[in-house]
């Protein structure tokens, strides 16, 4: 059994995953940061039994907290408050970016390793259906050697997307990093630089406000290929999806693709068009994983390092773009 608090709801929270799909190995014990309406949810939700905190201080004096996961206020004081958390013997599942920094996710790991504590970011992207059915693929052999990788990551553009980058990282940070996530992950090789960069606020819907609403980055990867990266808040309402991905990763052997919004897929070899991919098996949920990992001692899907590098190549990306 582990117990948890959740701090924050800026971001992907799992409250609702402990209610639509309860694991026995969990108990909520608190939350905290959370706006009242959501609590009010959840208890009509059938989480009556957690209490309300006022802030991350109160979560941390509970002496029954295991794990704490974050979706803070702030991406900016993310960091900060996960290595309060590591100090003070507590387990770390938290929002991405899980830091804006390089220096600041260095500080976290090693606050994590100091505590003998894990910590992992909500990184499960390409273990979602299609690109978990992508990454098996291109893991057989089956397109040859990854040559390049294009990927796509579109969300809608609305008046509630943060001007001030620090409340949710910003377009290439939460956002872009799902396509490097991507490119990494289901292509299955490292990006070892970045070529170039570039971010644009053309579109904004607040004139001389801080948002980026596109964003472009060549990258090479670790074994000579190459990689292209495109990120907007431009995917129409009418589209269909909230989130527009594409995907396609070209090989010595042939390629693959998820296009509108992951929903077609396509597998084409040198000698024939294989047609779409079989999604229909069940990918991995990361937040699960890493349950499996605190209770159960299962290894993670992939190695720490390699979880969380697509962060650091999306802060450099972030650094080589500068002012747009």
């Amino acid at each position: 059994m582990i117990t948890l608090a959740l701090h924050g709801s800026n971001g992907h929270q799992v409250h609702w995953q402990l209610v639509r799909r309860p694991d026995p190995r969990v108990r909520l014990a608190a939350v905290s940061a959370f706006p009242e309406e959501l609590v009010a949810e959840l208890r009509a939700a059938g989480l009556a039994g957690c209490d309300v905190l006022p802030d991350l201080d109160a979560v941390l004096a509970r002496r029954d907290v295991d794990l704490v996961v974050l979706c803070s206020p702030r991406r900016d004081r993310q960091a900060d408050e996960a290595v309060r958390c590591l100090r003070t013997g507590r387990h770390v599942y938290a929002e991405k970016p899980c830091a804006l920094s390089e220096a600041d996710l260095d500080r976290v790991l090693a606050a994590a390793s100091a505590a003998g504590r894990r910590f992992h970011e909500m990184a499960g992207t390409a273990f979602t259906q299609p690109f978990f059915a992508m990454r098996q693929v291109v893991r057989a052999g089956t397109i040859g050697e990854v040559v390049q990788v294009l990927a796509q990551k579109s969300y809608p553009l609305h008046a509630r997307r943060p001007q001030d980058e620090g409340v949710d990282g910003g377009l290439l940070m939460q956002a872009g990093i799902h396509a490097i996530r991507m490119i990494e992950q289901v292509g299955g090789v490292p990006v070892a630089g970045i070529v170039s960069a570039a971010e644009t606020g053309l579109g904004n819907l607040v004139p001389g406000g801080g948002l980026r609403i596109a964003a472009a980055v060549q990258m090479r990867l670790a074994n000579g290929g190459l990689a292209s990266m495109a990120a907007n808040y431009l995917n129409p309402p009418a589209f269909g999806t909230w989130g527009n991905e594409t995907l396609r990763v070209f090989g010595t052997q042939g390629m693959l693709e998820a296009t509108d919004g992951g929903t077609r897929t396509r597998l084409v070899l040198r000698d024939r068009d294989a047609g779409p991919l079989d999604v229909s098996a069940p990918g991995v949920d990361w937040f699960t994983a890493v349950v499996d990992e605190i209770v159960d001692g299962k290894p993670m899907p992939l190695a720490l390092d390699d979880e969380l590098h697509p962060t650091r190549v999306v802060i450099r990306a972030k650094a080589a773009a500068g002012a747009p």
